[in-house]
């Protein structure tokens, strides 16, 4: 069995609510066990022995688009690569009155999409893309006004995204074996 966590894009923002003990029911199918969630913004994590990422995604994505009556966004990582995520981090030590995020992306970023970005970082926004992560420093509490922001990734980079704070990523290493 291979832990994995989902984070589910557009739950629980928008007027898009949904209880989490009403997520987990939905996610209860068959291949699916030890459904937990965390907080409320679209954190799952369960196991399951489908090794298909694509298709777990498709499952999951199905599942709650028919459930939901809207399209969410699933993106998978398993706990290993949550480690990785964590253990990548570019930015390392940051000043105190700064704030880590990840936005975890659909695919790996066009190296030449990426580079016309460049030129929007400042001081207080900076990003660095590795693999399938976007790394997002910005000022304490600065997220909501940041360029760099789920949309705005999401088209120019032209994958979807799906973006936590650094410590809701490092609170899911916790669920790891539970």
């Amino acid at each position: 069995m291979t832990q994995y966590i989902a984070f589910l894009r557009a739950i629980n923002v928008g007027g898009r609510m949904v209880k989490m003990e009403e997520l987990k029911k939905m996610l209860a199918m068959p291949g699916i066990k030890n459904i937990r969630t965390y907080i409320q913004s679209g954190n799952v994590v369960f196991d399951s022995a489908e090794t298909d990422k694509d298709a777990l995604v498709k499952k999951i994505e199905t599942k709650l688009q028919k459930a939901l009556g809207f399209e969410v966004k699933t993106l998978l990582r398993t706990i290993p690569e949550i480690e990785a995520i964590v253990k990548k981090n570019p930015f390392g030590k940051y000043a105190e009155d700064m704030a880590l995020h990840v936005s975890f992306l659909s695919g790996e970023a066009d190296k030449a999409l990426t580079e016309q970005l460049l030129s929007l970082q400042t001081e207080f926004e900076q990003f660095k893309v590795v693999g399938t992560e976007v790394y997002i420093l910005v000022r304490k509490g600065g997220y909501g006004e940041t360029k760099f922001s789920n949309t705005f990734l999401e088209k120019k980079l032209k994958l979807s995204a799906t973006t936590r704070n650094w410590a809701t990523v490092n609170k899911m290493l916790e669920y790891k074996n539970e």
